[in-house]
């Protein structure tokens, strides 16, 4: 395999090493500045974000090395459809401000699967949702970083990937454990300047040396491999298409029997973008960190609009990069393709990174190369607290109900290191079935898990008649409709270009942006259908948990009298939380309580009833609230633009 790490120079890595410098000493800095000694402080960031960190930090946990490698590559392989997932991601960013938050706040929850339990009563669907929601991030957000990674190093170092990787956790790990969301927002917000600074570098050096859109058009639609080209010589009347672009390239709207990106399956794109920034721990607990309902919607809204960006920063330098090197980034042949990139698939993955090498003068190449691996970092920090909030607040106080505050931040740092871990062995199985295009994997993977996730949300929400068990066997049914599709998928994998598809017609012909629609409906139909033959829960149960209650000032009667938040006066007696004497504790002892931000002999300070009623309120100004209806009429007609003009 082919390697340009030696096109790194001294320059380049003091850069490097500078920028990690920078983002370890933020982060430590902001770990002593948070107020880590609650399950808010440590889970929410006290609950006191502003607007602008929330959105650029919305923005840069969404757009990880995932959608540099990923994007971009898939941009290279057939044009700028992909970017069809970002337009729709503007439009549920609003989605998630303006109809979904107002639901989370009012009800005063932590994690979204906690919203599910207040919602329903019980826990049997907390915990379902919970176990899907940690398994999908592992299999796909985890193991994708992971994997884009990979490519990363081994495309531009050169490094033993294995100690590079563990490198890097460990010093993300390190502050995220210490920290909790206040140093993931903080290092997010740093680490998006760096990456929107040095991507849009890299464009304009791009832009300039493809001869601007005029000349990228052109060498985009001549973009080649020789392979192709020379089959076409020795036998034009059946030669393959493979690895030659399409007009269709430079429009988002494609034949509804397009094999990439048909037209119709925007329905779907959209429903897995909604669940994505709607009903996704990984996301929802941003906004979940505002110091009020405006700045909540203020956070989606800016990051809303950064949505374009990544058009500019990633799809457009990808198609440059097969331009320019459509032998290596758009390579056919297997065996061409391993003496490439080391993988038989293709090696349009490898697109960013060459472009990176290749194009970006010295130290600038360092500074784009840590813009990388700061995507790669910002996203395994909001997974790490992400799922140590989903594991601590949704099972581990199932596992131990008279669970302390103490203990829940104890077990909320030990299961980021157990993430961390996770992800040093997940390395040989992501290497093992990498992909030629790591974001079709990643979308293909969503279709298959998240579209019942949203049913039950949507249901929960927005119609009052939904029940427990009409919700529960609803999620279960779609889980395992969509279960059998990934299995059909994985056994019967997609031919290569040019090769006979032998598949079953329920798989070569339905494509998994139809499934993820159908497989929506689906859930939903069995969700009304159970909840009918059901007995209804009474409609003062449901005081501030769906949209039509959300600003009702009644008192909620408890679905059941197994639940009571973490957070309130109420639970504080249940957790027995007097301070605890603590007698001339150990040095490891004492180093452990610094490191969780936890005062030994001491107990953890608790939110007062007025921060409480803070943090659940859906109160604005007048002004405010017209300026954000405003904002949202704005970014509604900017998004609706994006579809038309590139559709």
């Amino acid at each position: 395999m082919e390697v340009d790490g030696a096109a790194l120079k001294t320059a380049d890595i003091v850069v490097i090493v500078i920028h990690f410098i920078v983002v370890l000493a933020l982060g430590i800095w902001s770990a002593w500045k948070a107020n880590r000694g609650t399950t808010t402080g440590y889970f929410l960031a006290g609950k006191s974000m502003s607007w602008w960190l929330v959105g650029l930090s919305l923005y840069v946990s969404n757009i990880g090395s995932i959608h540099f490698i990923g994007l971009s590559g898939t941009a290279a392989n057939n044009g700028i459809a992909v970017i069809s997932y970002e337009f729709s991601g503007l439009f549920c960013l609003l989605l998630l401000g303006y109809i979904f938050m107002p639901i989370y706040i009012a009800c005063g929850v932590i994690t979204v699967p906690e919203y599910l339990q207040l919602r329903f009563g019980g826990s049997r669907l907390r915990i379902c949702l919970s176990v899907v929601s940690i398994v999908f991030t592992i299999v796909t957000t985890l193991a994708s970083e992971m994997y884009a990674g990979i490519v990363i190093i081994q495309q531009v170092l050169g490094w033993n990937l294995y100690l590079s990787l563990i490198l890097l956790l460990a010093m993300t790990v390190a502050y995220t454990m210490a920290g909790g969301l206040t140093a993931v927002i903080y290092t997010d917000a740093l680490q998006s300047f760096i990456m929107i600074i040095g991507g849009f570098i890299l464009f304009f050096i791009a832009m300039v040396e493809i001869g601007g859109f005029g000349g990228l058009y052109q060498a985009y639609m001549h973009a080649i491999p020789n392979s192709t080209l020379e089959e076409m010589a020795l036998n034009p009347h059946n030669a393959s298409s493979c690895g030659i672009p399409t007009e269709n390239a430079w429009h988002i709207f494609r034949a509804a029997d397009a094999g990439d990106y048909p037209w119709p399956g925007v329905i779907g794109i959209f429903l897995l973008s909604a669940q994505y920034f709607c009903t996704n721990q990984f996301l929802v607990q941003r906004s979940m960190s505002t110091k009020n309902f405006t700045q909540t919607k203020a956070g989606t809204v800016f990051a809303s609009y950064l949505k374009v960006l990544p058009l500019l920063l990633m799809i457009y330098p990808g198609m440059v990069s097969r331009a320019l090197w459509p032998d290596e980034v758009a390579c056919i042949d297997p065996d061409s393709c391993i003496e490439v990139c080391g993988n038989p698939n293709g090696c349009t993955d490898i697109a960013y990174p060459r472009l990176v090498l290749r194009l970006m003068p010295t130290g600038l190449k360092g500074l784009m190369f840590g813009a990388m691996l700061a995507a790669l970092m910002s996203t395994l920090t909001s997974v790490f607290n992400s799922l140590s909030t989903l594991f601590t607040m949704d099972i581990w106080t199932k596992i131990r109900p008279v669970a302390k505050e103490t203990e829940l931040l104890i077990v909320g740092r030990a299961c980021t290191g157990v993430m961390a871990i996770i992800a040093i062995l997940w390395l040989p199985l992501i290497q093992a079935s990498g992909t030629g295009q790591l974001f079709v994997y990643i979308q293909a993977m969503a279709s298959y898990l998240t579209p019942p996730i949203f049913a039950v949300f949507v249901g929960g929400m927005f119609w009052e008649r939904v029940t427990e068990k009409g919700a529960f066997f609803g999620l279960l049914a779609g889980v395992v409709v969509g279960v059998i599709r990934m299995i059909l998928d994985y056994t019967f994998t997609a031919p290569g270009c040019g090769q006979t598809d032998n598949r079953p017609s329920i798989v070569s012909n339905f494509h998994y942006l139809y499934f993820a629609t159908v497989l929506f409906t689906i859930t939903l139909i069995v969700i009304v259908i159970i909840s009918f033959f059901t007995e209804p829960i009474r409609s003062e149960k449901l005081v501030r948990l769906t949209w039509w209650t959300r600003h009702s000032k009644l008192p909620r009667q408890p679905m059941d009298d197994s639940y009571k938040p973490v957070d309130t006066p109420a639970s504080r007696d249940q957790l027995d939380l007097e301070d605890v004497k603590v007698n001339d504790p150990s040095c490891a002892r004492r180093a452990c309580g610094i490191l969780c931000g936890i005062t030994l002999g001491k107990a953890a300070d608790q939110p007062s009833e007025e921060e409480i009623k803070r943090m659940t309120s859906l109160e604005e100004t007048p002004f405010w609230y017209r300026v954000m209806l405003a904002n949202l009429i704005i970014a509604i007609g900017f998004g609706i633009f994006l579809f038309g003009f590139f559709g």
